[in-house]
Formats: structure tokens, C-alpha cells, sequence
């Protein structure tokens, strides 16, 4: 029996992450998770650095879940990464480790109940209806107008105010600086300059809501921070991350969702003939589309583990893709097509294990009103162009669509 190699001894792949047409899977993700499930690479930023990968779901849900992989490690650490500046903040949720990460997770759990998702449907309901109407009015005549200005932009940040507690007021000053944050682009300056803006905004909405308390998000973390269960960096770092992810992450989401559907109609005639399916179906377009470029946060092996039957060493980055792991043929049978009427094993869209994502309720619950909505009320509702004439977002770390026009 032949040893496994040493990690000196595999290839070495360079990952250039290059913008993909539509929602077309990444090349190398997939020849990796059918040839070499853990594999060594170099990213965009850092090439001087190496880091392993891994891409099949057993692999990613061990290394997300087992404590001896640290977010927290990479603190101190040179790592080959997607970007050339730290997006999160070293107070986030995004760099702990349990148990600091379980306690700054309970310091806004309260917020994120299946109760919260239930208070804030109607909202999103009205909102919805409120933003579709006014596209109609500013395109009559049944189009075309630009869904992604008219509803996934506006829409998600809507909610994720209202989760916040943000008044309307002072939503416009916001709506721009989640794109800037999460750019992939080598220059730091204009995502600090909006990460700056944000933070003090926020310290003055929490200043806000210590006074005025409220039964919102807003309201859950000056609790937390006049308790002493938070401090003000921290705070300031969870609802950084729940405003900028929350409107960035759904709005690329959804829009890729309606672009599929109207790419392929046949599922958009499924969804409207069994509108009881659309829970299922947002599940399945979760699993399959590819919302992000590359990778996230990797994390530090603490010892030497053994993962895959690969030797990962103490001290070494290991990345975990979920979009590989999405797609693998040993958990989902027929992997690459989209079947509405798959049912069994969770994909891993929200991540797994402590870090999976607290907004999954939320963002299921979006997802369902957006589409359930522009299906039942627009029974024609088609492309205005090509789908390959669809322009999609460059360099960005989460995929989507930077125009959808539509006719109706």
C-alpha cells in the first residue's frame, strides 16, 4: 500500500477566479471534486501562500464542523485569499470560534426565530406589491423595466431595515455601500470608506435605540450591549454583517433565481401550475445556482487531520466550497439539473456547523414572496432580451445579474 503524498508533493493549482458567463459553474471546482477532492491552490491575492481545498460534502461538513479547523487562527495568519483587504471585521461573527462565537450569536438569536420571519412577511408582502407597482407605473405599456433596480435591490434592503429597526428615512443613505464592501476588487479604499460610513451609522442607530428601546434587531443588540453581553465593537460588527450581507447576498440571490426561471420557462410554468412546490423549489435553486465566485473565509488547522484521506497539517489553510459540495453525485443523484421535486439531503448554501447562516429563515421567506408574486402576477412575464445578453456583475465576491430587464 502506497502512502498518501506529502502536501510539498501535489500540484499546485493557481485559481485566477475569473468572472464566469451567466450562472455557469466554475471549470476547476468541478474537475476538482470529480479528480482531486483535496487539492492544493493559490487565489487571486496572496500567491505567494498555499492553502488546500476541498469540495465534496462529507469533506465540507467536516471541515466547517470539526473544532479543530479555526476561523479565529486565521487572526494571525497570511493566507492566499479572493481579495486584497479583510471584508469582515476582526470583532465578526465571520473570525470566532466556539464559545465566543456561540455567545455573540445568542446576543442576536432572538431576532432570528421562525417568529420574526413570521412578522416580517407581511412587511415584505406590501413592500413587494408597493415596489412592483411602481415599476409598472414608470413602464407602462407591460415593459421592459429592470427588476433588479425595481425589486431585488430595493426589496431586500427593505427587510433588512425593518429587521434592523432602520427608519425610512435613512434607508437611501445606506443602499449603495454593501456593493463597495464586497467587492473583490485589489483596492481597499472605497470599501473601508463604506465600511467607516456604515460603522457610524450603526453606533448612532444603537445610541438610537438605547434610548428608544424597540422589539427589532436594533433594539436586541443595545440590549445585549447595556447588558455587557457585547461590546460596542462587536455589536457594531453583527449588524454590519446582517445589513450588508442581508441586502447583498438576497438581492443577488433572488435575481439569479428569476433569471433561471425565465431562462427556462418550462420551471416557471412548474411553479405556477404548483405554487404549493415554491418552498422545495427555492430550496433546489439554492442548491444549484452558483451565487458566489471562488470561495470564503478558509479556515487553520490546530493539528494535524487527516481529511479525505489527505494529511492536512497543523498550521495549514483549508477552504471548503459548498457550491462544490452542492453538486456532488455521492449525496444529490443527477447533480446539474434542476429538479424541483428533489427531496433528502440539505444543501449547504447557508453553510454548516457553527457558522451556518443565521438569515436562512429570512432569506427562504424573501425569496418565496418575490417569486410567488412576479409568477402569479405576471403570467407572461419573459426576458426582454437573450438570456446570454444578460450583463452579470464583475468581480464581485456574490454572482448576479447588474441588469434584468423583463417585459410582461
Amino acid at each position: 500500500m502506497t502512502s498518501e503524498p506529502e502536501a510539498a508533493e501535489r500540484p499546485v493549482r493557481t485559481w485566477a477566479v475569473d468572472d464566469l458567463p451567466g450562472l455557469d459553474f466554475d471549470p476547476l471546482l468541478l474537475r476538482l471534486l470529480h479528480e482531486e477532492p483535496v487539492a492544493r491552490i493559490r487565489l487571486p491575492f496572496g500567491g505567494d501562500h498555499e492553502a488546500w481545498l476541498v469540495t465534496r460534502y462529507e469533506d465540507v461538513r467536516t471541515v466547517t464542523s470539526d473544532p479543530r479547523f479555526s476561523r479565529t487562527a486565521l487572526l494571525e495568519r497570511q493566507v492566499t485569499g479572493m481579495t486584497g483587504h479583510r471584508v469582515a471585521s476582526r470583532a465578526a461573527l465571520n473570525y470566532a470560534d466556539p464559545p465566543y462565537h456561540t455567545q455573540l450569536r445568542k446576543a442576536v438569536t432572538k431576532a432570528f426565530t421562525g417568529q420574526s420571519a413570521k412578522r416580517l412577511r407581511p412587511l415584505a408582502q406590501a413592500g413587494c406589491d408597493r415596489l412592483l407597482d411602481a415599476m409598472e407605473a414608470a413602464a407602462a405599456g407591460g415593459g421592459p423595466a429592470d427588476l433588479v433596480a425595481a425589486l431585488h435591490g430595493p426589496l431586500p434592503m427593505a427587510v433588512v431595515c425593518d429587521l434592523l429597526g432602520i427608519p425610512d428615512e435613512d434607508r437611501a443613505e445606506l443602499a449603495g455601500w454593501p456593493d463597495l464592501i464586497l467587492s473583490s476588487g485589489p483596492g481597499p479604499e472605497g470599501s473601508l470608506a463604506a465600511k467607516g460610513r456604515i460603522r457610524d451609522y450603526i453606533l448612532r442607530h444603537l445610541e438610537r435605540r438605547a434610548a428608544e428601546p424597540a422589539d427589532d434587531l436594533g433594539g436586541v443588540l443595545a440590549e445585549s450591549l447595556a447588558a455587557g453581553q457585547v461590546d460596542r465593537d462587536e455589536a457594531v460588527s453583527l449588524a454590519m454583517a446582517i445589513l450588508i450581507s442581508g441586502a447583498h447576498a438576497v438581492r443577488n440571490n433572488s435575481a439569479n433565481m428569476v433569471y433561471l426561471l425565465l431562462s427556462r420557462p418550462e420551471l416557471a410554468d412548474r411553479l405556477r401550475a404548483g405554487p404549493e412546490l415554491l418552498p422545495q423549489a427555492v430550496d433546489e435553486l439554492l442548491r444549484w445556482i452558483p451565487h458566489r465566485n471562488g470561495v470564503g473565509l478558509p479556515r487553520i488547522a490546530l493539528a494535524d487531520v487527516v481529511v479525505g484521506g489527505v494529511l492536512v497539517r497543523a498550521g495549514e489553510a483549508v477552504y471548503a466550497s459548498y457550491l462544490a459540495a452542492n453538486r456532488d453525485p455521492a449525496v444529490f443523484p443527477d447533480p446539474h439539473t434542476v429538479d424541483f421535486d428533489r427531496t433528502g439531503t440539505g444543501h449547504l448554501s447557508f453553510g454548516h456547523g457553527p457558522h451556518h447562516c443565521m438569515g436562512a429563515m429570512l432569506t427562504r421567506m424573501e425569496s418565496e414572496v418575490m417569486l410567488s408574486t412576479l409568477l402569479a402576477r405576471y403570467p407572461a412575464l419573459r426576458l426582454a432580451g437573450r438570456p446570454e445578453d444578460v450583463v452579470f456583475q464583475s468581480k464581485g465576491l456574490i454572482r448576479g445579474p447588474r441588469e434584468l430587464y423583463v417585459r410582461w
